[in-house]
């Protein structure tokens, strides 16, 4: 199996020659979400993460204004990245709503912007392939189903009344204790799951399966149920 380097799949989003979801992609390497605030409410963001972990693992803080220099976790870039070129895709907001979704934000970008990247939980799916439980999302390359949750996190400042965001992926009861095994290692990227089974949806809040955020719905297959784990998505919400 060759795996691609990362600095490579950067370029070629870069380049506009993959715009699409990331799971599957560079095997082996940790995955982010980004998130992009003005400078007004970074530390209260900072804070959010800080106590409140498991949903947002805060791997790297830019420099105000700039996308390429970061004041935390430059280490794990090998080379010189731009937040504002280097993803798929970008959504863009204005006071809470999506006005559109673009390539290229680097001219939305201003010296008052801070870039977040947050663990997402892609990054453990090839150590559960390798181990002989490949999440259907990631062989059927499909984008994994995401719900809305009752799930409050601690506030910080600015932030409350905020909930969680959780991504799911079936898989039969008996498989879950090794599920459990492999992702609580990632713990940067949110670690094992923090529910699972049909009782699981009452008490995070969930209406029903179909009811997904960001994602289309998947069948679940005899015997299996939902596990759900905490998603780098919540700071859209």
């Amino acid at each position: 199996m060759t795996i691609q380097r990362p600095e490579d799949f950067r370029s070629s989003c870069r380049a506009g020659k993959f715009n699409t979801q990331t799971s599957g992609q560079c095997p082996g390497f940790a995955q982010a979400n980004l998130l992009v605030i003005p400078i007004n409410a970074a530390q209260d963001f900072i804070e959010l993460c800080e106590r409140n972990p498991v949903p947002c693992p805060l791997l790297a803080i830019t420099k105000p204004g700039d996308p390429t220099v970061f004041t935390k976790g430059s280490s794990i870039f090998k080379t010189t990245t731009d937040l504002s070129t280097d993803f798929p895709k970008y959504n863009v907001y204005d006071n809470g709503k999506l006005i559109s979704t673009q390539s290229d934000i680097s001219k939305e970008w201003s010296k008052d912007h801070v870039g977040f990247l947050v663990g997402c939980s892609f990054s453990f799916e090839f150590a559960l392939s390798k181990a002989g439980l490949t999440p259907r999302n990631m062989s059927q390359g499909f984008t994994v189903p995401m719900y809305h949750t009752k799930k409050y996190l601690d506030p910080a400042g600015v932030f409350t009344n905020s909930t969680y965001v959780v991504s799911m992926r079936p898989y039969k009861l008996k498989d879950i204790p090794k599920v459990r095994e492999i992702t609580k290692k990632f713990k940067p990227t949110h670690g094992e799951p923090i529910d699972w089974g049909f009782d699981a949806l009452e008490r995070l809040g969930i209406n029903s399966l179909e009811d997904t955020i960001f994602s289309e719905p998947i069948e679940l297959e005899e015997g299996e149920v939902p596990v759900f784990w905490g998603c780098g998505v919540t700071p859209q919400l």
